[in-house]
């Protein structure tokens, strides 16, 4: 009768449209007066403050912090410039610098959504000048974005060791390394699936810059993709955030495409793949990409692409811990764009840290209700209970798994990954410990399950996030999102019935 008052209500609350936070707060309190009286309130408070003020928990808002900055200093521009020389030679190529963009650009931001926000005002536009349709360009973009939540540093990851501490030991250094893997996985399958998607003519490149005093065509893209990485991430985030990414980073300079055949072709800013103009013989590029203009790259990428680096070695060195990883992280990050990249300047200080504050807010405003809410289904004997019915149905390791990645789907369709931690943890670690699941093994897949949740309509946030980036209708990219669909739940399935996936790389680097 509890359960299903606290779960009915919840589900009440959702469909009544009240946001998840308020829903799961409300819920719990409405279960509390219910069967102990007004009262029992005063738990609120005790319950709440604890969760949020959590010491391990700092390393959120640091991590935040540092992907925001890094959003400022032009990194994601400079990731996907690198990643341009080398593979966007390939057929495919384009696809494979999506995700590998969005791969490098989860190993700094530790966020979903905050990865398609960076690297999709970007690389929405050039897919669709690609020749992909825009509601597949989009797809690909939000689904690579899942990452976010399983490359580490992941704040997902944090949430689940700190929930999940209760029923087992499992440390936030294993969870980040046990990440890498699965993350790779999920890479090559959203690789595969843009195999799959058909293209409306077979372009292969980014824009390209044009030559110095070139005039620009009016009406003429403004996204420049070159090795200099013109377009600062600030634009990228200012746009994202606030007017719905319009992927028009810089003023002025021609947008160009490579063909296959190395000639350019122009297109617009509000092209929708339907044409490609005509040769522009002001530009001259080389499409191989010539090793000096590839190790040029590569030098200006090197001061994000070496942030993983200090985060990753300094854990594993033993030099700091995860939320240390974190402020050090932050610090180098406003280094990095104040003094080396100089794109940050002291006038764009107080946004950033409003905007990472606003962000951290949010995100502990969801740790502090959901706590209630896991706190609520704890006393009352409700994981319990719930536990003991379900192992008394089958003690199937494999059938429970089944039935918990179904759940876990559905569930995150619905709820972000936060929240739903902390309303399954208490009720699914211990169903699966109890068939001998280990807690590696149950902190990734329930990631991996979720972050799938985060490009899965209709409350996919990454699907709102590259559907504003690209101006298009949410009904449009569900219909291109469901190759990526397809192949990252069979990428789910291996990493969830193979546990050596989760657990090879910590085991041989003696990750405890």
């Amino acid at each position: 009768m509890i359960a299903l008052l606290l779960f009915g209500s919840f589900f009440l609350f959702l469909g009544l449209g009240i946001p998840v936070a308020f829903a799961l707060g409300l819920s719990a309190v409405v279960t509390l007066i219910t069967t102990d009286g007004v009262q029992v309130l005063d738990v609120v408070p005790s319950v709440m403050f604890p969760s949020m003020s959590s010491g391990t928990l700092l390393a959120i808002p640091f991590f935040i912090l540092a992907g925001i900055v890094m959003q400022y200093t032009g990194i994601s521009q400079r990731l996907v410039d690198l990643a341009f020389l080398i593979f966007g030679r390939f057929s495919h190529g384009l696809a494979a610098v999506t995700i590998i963009s969005a791969f490098f650009f989860s190993a700094i931001s530790g966020s979903g959504p905050a990865t398609v926000a960076a690297i999709g005002a970007i690389l929405i536009p050039a897919l669709v000048r690609n020749g992909y349709q825009k509601k597949h360009a989009v797809s690909l973009v939000a689904a690579s974005g899942s990452m976010g939540i399983v490359v580490p540093p992941s704040i997902a990851f944090i949430i689940f060791a700190v929930v999940a501490a209760e029923f087992g030991s499992i440390s936030i250094s294993r969870l980040f390394i046990a990440g890498i893997v699965p993350g790779i996985i999920m890479a090559a399958a959203f690789f595969i699936a843009a195999l799959f998607v058909p293209r409306v003519r077979e372009l292969a490149g980014l824009p390209v810059k044009a030559k110095p005093g070139t005039e620009a065509a009016a009406g003429s893209a403004a996204t420049v993709t070159s090795a200099s990485g013109s377009v600062g991430a600030g634009s990228v985030a200012n746009d994202s955030a606030g007017n719905g990414g319009s992927g028009d980073g810089a003023a002025g300079g021609r947008t160009q495409l490579l063909t296959t055949k190395g000639r350019t072709a122009s297109a617009s800013s509000g092209s929708t793949g339907s044409g490609v103009g005509s040769v522009d013989p002001t530009v001259t590029v080389d499409v191989e990409g010539g090793f000096g203009e590839i190790m040029t790259a590569l030098v200006k990428a090197i001061p994000g692409l070496l942030i993983p680096v200090i985060i990753l070695g300094g854990i594993y060195g033993g030099i700091f811990t995860p939320t240390e990883a974190g402020a050090v992280a932050s610090v180098y990050a406003l280094i990095v764009g104040v003094f080396v990249y100089r794109e940050l300047t002291w006038k764009d200080m107080p946004k950033v840290f409003l905007q990472s504050g606003v962000s951290t807010a949010v995100i502990m405003f969801i740790v502090g209700v959901a706590s209630l809410f896991s706190y609520v289904i704890t006393v009352e004997g409700v994981a319990d209970r719930i536990s003991t019915a379900v192992l008394g149905v089958t003690d199937n390791k494999y059938l429970i798994l089944a039935a918990i990645t179904i759940i876990l789907l559905i569930v995150g369709a619905f709820v972000d990954a936060i929240s739903a931690f902390y309303l399954f943890i208490p009720i699914l670690v211990p169903i699966l410990i109890g068939v001998g699941v280990d807690m590696t093994t149950i902190g990734v897949f329930m990631t991996v399950n979720l972050a799938i949740g985060l490009f899965t309509p209709p409350v996919g946030l990454n699907l709102y996030v590259g559907a504003g980036i690209g101006k298009i209708k949410l009904e449009e990219v569900v219909r291109g999102v469901v190759p990526f669909l397809i192949c990252a739940i069979i990428a789910l399935l291996l990493i969830t019935y193979i546990p050596a996936i989760s657990n090879w790389l910590p085991d041989l680097l003696g990750v405890g």
